[in-house]
């Protein structure tokens, strides 16, 4: 069996061909990741549009309320805020004491890819070809991850992902997706897997994380106090003070 195709990939996106200009077809990327993945991802993924969208509306809604001074439209406003402010201290709460389902459901989904990976122009692939070579890491725990793959076990050749290619030991000549060829017995490739790295990344970022966590709390926090400040002090109308004809 011959050697996978090669493509070349756009590093904005890592899916795009380098001849499209400005990666011109990234937005497509979402949708083809989303028919690649598994039920939870999507789950999560139609989760975080429904809350862009509310939040969008939402603030429509608060900037109509503030600028008419409708008390029932700034109302509405503290509400939507009040229940996404929950709804994100509920999801952290839930990734907290579930993270280990959710490391084991990542896991079955990376190594299933290893299994079928091709080389050829799909998303999934080509991200993870993109994390092997910034991530310096091979495999999911490991390069062996990669022995259960079809094309590498049913070639008449020895091959290795080409993304795991390590540049500092002797080899064939650097390819950044696909699957290439070697002639030695040891692989030119990195022996960490890429769990240890992404959990390294996250350990390393987590004040980043966190930060920015806080502070959309805090902006959230003072959209609300703003909102029902301004609520109490639009005045309305004593109705009962009108003289009756």
């Amino acid at each position: 069996m011959g050697e996978a195709p090669q493509v070349q990939v756009c590093q904005a996106c890592s899916i795009i061909p380098k001849k499209t200009r400005g990666c011109n077809r990234c937005q497509r990327c979402f949708n083809k990741v989303l028919k690649e993945s598994s039920t939870t991802l999507k789950v999560v993924s139609y989760i975080f549009i429904s809350v862009g969208s509310l939040s969008m509306a939402m603030g429509f809604l608060g900037c109509i309320g503030a600028i008419y001074e409708i008390r029932c439209l700034l109302g509405l406003y503290f509400t939507c805020l009040l229940l996404i402010l929950i709804a994100q201290v509920t999801a952290g709460v839930l990734i907290y004491f579930q993270r280990d389902r959710l490391k084991h459901e990542m896991s079955n989904i990376i190594k299933g890819m290893l299994v079928n990976y091709t080389g050829q122009n799909r998303t999934t692939e080509h991200t993870w070809d993109y994390v092997q070579r910034t991530m310096k890491c091979c495999g999911w725990t490991g390069p062996g991850n990669w022995s259960e793959n079809v094309w590498i076990r049913n070639s008449s050749v020895s091959m290795y992902p080409c993304s795991c290619r390590n540049e500092t030991l002797p080899g064939t000549d650097v390819k950044e997706t696909g699957l290439c060829e070697h002639l030695s017995n040891i692989l030119p490739v990195y022996e960490t897997g890429c769990m240890h790295s992404v959990e390294g990344w996250l350990l390393e970022n987590c004040g980043v994380i966190l930060g920015i966590c806080v502070g959309v709390a805090v902006i959230e926090l003072l959209g609300m106090i703003l909102s029902i400040c301004l609520c109490k002090s639009v005045v309305q109308e004593d109705y009962t003070k009108v003289p009756k004809y």
